[in-house]
């Protein structure tokens, strides 16, 4: 488990590609995303998942926010955590993807789909227990604004969770991150889909290290925020807090 005070500089300030350009690319792949996923991370995000939602802290009755939910498998795993009683909002700027996660989730009491910006969130101040983002902070054209909102939806005291694609450290973590970087374009090609997959592979190669964003977590005024490497450091689980006070500010 690794700690950080928010003191880093330098750190990149979001993904510099035009957002519309992303979001057409996301309506594009939604129907191979869950296959391509499950593919691409040696069918490890199910744990991913699990570990997502434990470090939310929920209980049932409680009421939580999915940001760039994709098909919905976060907001779905959210759900049963809070059930019975409790509420899940998903929301992706992608019409597609919220489409794909209306039609598989439909049947789920609680619940519920938004088309909806990330750096804009639709939702009222302090209105959920715990915010999730899983493999959606990289796309953002402004991390430290998607965490400020991300912030912003929860409760003094609730959590901000940040699941993520990282450049790891060890050495069988590089190994792997190799495969990643060569085969994943040449599945996207076989696929159709060439294009959005080199996409993710550029957009890993230029995301913050575990440090800067939990630098980036800190300046958006979350605290105790800390982190910890998983299947070898390919992925980071970051987790934040709203401070109780209001007047704390962001850290600067």
């Amino acid at each position: 488990m690794n700690a950080h005070d928010g003191s880093d500089t330098g750190v990149p300030s979001g993904n510099p590609s035009p957002p519309d350009q992303v979001r057409t690319m996301f309506d594009q792949i939604a129907p191979v995303y869950d296959s391509m996923n499950a593919a691409i991370s040696g069918f490890q995000e199910p744990r991913w998942r699990r570990l997502l939602v434990e470090a939310t802290d929920l209980a049932p009755g409680m009421r939580a926010l999915d940001v760039a939910c994709g098909t919905g498998k976060v907001s779905a795993d959210l759900q049963a955590a809070v059930a019975p009683g409790g509420t899940v909002l998903g929301i992706d700027f992608s019409p597609r993807m919220v489409e794909w996660a209306k039609a598989a989730f439909r049947a789920r009491p609680g619940l519920s789909f938004a088309v909806g910006d990330a750096l804009a969130l639709p939702v009222e101040d302090g209105q959920f227990d715990a915010a999730t983002i899983a493999f959606g902070m990289r796309n953002l054209a402004d991390y430290r604004q998607g965490f400020a909102e991300l912030r912003r939806a929860v409760r003094p005291g609730g959590r901000v969770v940040c699941l993520e694609i990282a450049r790891p450290r060890t050495r069988l973590g590089r190994a792997v991150q190799t495969w990643f970087d060569r085969i994943v374009p040449v599945i996207g090609r076989v696929i159709g889909q060439g294009g959005a997959y080199a996409y993710l592979v550029q957009s890993t190669r230029a995301y913050p290290s575990p440090d800067q964003i939990a630098a980036l977590m800190a300046d958006a005024g979350l605290a105790q925020v800390h982190w910890r490497p998983l299947s070898g450091g390919i992925v980071t689980l970051h987790v934040g807090v709203r401070p109780h006070n209001p007047d704390v500010p962001a850290a600067r």
